[in-house]
């Protein structure tokens, strides 16, 4: 049986952070009819790759699929084996955000199956907060984390992000060493990046904002390594740091060229070799469903040689 991930882009977000560059969408209108056409983009798909596949990973990504309610996506979780072949022990996870789930709707998630959580913490510090412009503040993110483990979901990442303008080496282990209190077993550091056509990109030509240069950020990057390998946390990809035995099934997937398949808007799914993509925009994407079954807008074919090149620039 081939090992294949699952995932699952929920656009929906009530607030566009300044540096997101992800398809968003500011509104919950759409949320039935779009489930809808995931739903139609499932089976179009398992007809062509269910047969000798087995599926180890399912994300829900976003976006913040936290917003969602937990029936949404137990619905999409039970489509999802209704036509595809689940590991008894397949990792899901979903994406949350602090502030967007009480305990209440963590219990939910985790009774219709969720049993991974990963928390848009971004920062400890609250000015760093608010110049991402999180909707959260330090102890409502140190509450959800504590809120989710009290309801029995071991395997909890957080997010962080480091590098940000006037953010010091000192400010940056603060926000580390508060993470390791933290009853977690992976966290995902990232580097602060100015994607074109985010509203950071647009104060940064104008002028209000000033990025920290390479060497700095590669500073900040070793003594993330350094601090979080001496405190238990291993690193096992570029941004990725796990306790023993909690290492992100999903990641690694896409890590180790698996095979995976990916609904929604903006989606990108590779399979034998071969990579598509989807429609960002949702009535493109919903209008390809109802036509074709798929909203692919465009494919590559990547050999070896190529899968090698991307290995090396990615490590």
């Amino acid at each position: 049986m081939k090992e294949t991930a699952i995932y699952i882009h929920i656009p929906f977000c009530d607030h566009k952070c300044i540096y997101c560059d992800f398809y968003s969408i500011i509104s919950y209108d759409n949320v039935s009819s779009y489930l809808s056409s995931i739903k139609k983009e499932i089976d179009f798909y398992s007809a062509k790759y269910s047969d000798g596949r087995k599926i180890i990973s399912i994300f829900f990504g976003g976006g913040t699929p936290s917003y969602m309610e937990p029936h949404y996506i137990y619905e999409i979780i039970q489509h999802i084996k209704k036509d595809f072949s689940v590991n008894d022990d397949a990792e899901v996870t979903l994406e949350t955000n602090p502030g967007t789930v009480s305990i209440e709707k963590l219990k939910e998630f985790r009774k219709i199956g969720i049993n991974r959580i990963s928390i848009g913490v971004q920062s400890f510090n609250e000015d760093e907060l608010k110049f991402l412009t999180r909707i959260h503040n330090s102890q409502t993110a140190i509450q959800t984390v504590l809120d989710a483990s009290a309801v029995g979901l071991e395997n909890i990442n957080i997010d962080l992000i480091f590098n940000l303008p006037g953010q010091t080496k000192e400010k940056w282990k603060c926000n580390l060493d508060q993470a390791i209190k933290l009853p977690i077993k992976h966290i995902s550091a990232y580097s602060l990046i100015l994607e074109k056509g985010t509203i950071l990109n647009k104060m940064v030509i104008d002028g209000k904002v000033k990025m920290q240069n390479e060497d700095y950020d590669a500073d900040l990057y070793e003594l993330t390594i350094d601090f979080l390998t001496q405190h238990g946390f291993e690193q096992y990809e570029v941004s990725n740091f796990a306790k023993d035995g909690y290492e992100c099934i999903h990641n690694n997937a896409y890590w180790r060229y698996k095979d995976y398949l990916s609904f929604g808007t903006s989606a990108h799914s590779f399979v034998n070799g071969k990579r598509w993509w989807n429609y960002s925009a949702l009535n493109f994407y919903k209008t390809a469903i109802e036509s074709n079954g798929n909203a692919v807008i465009g494919e590559e074919f990547l050999s070896e040689k190529e899968k090698l090149s991307e290995y090396v620039m990615l490590a």
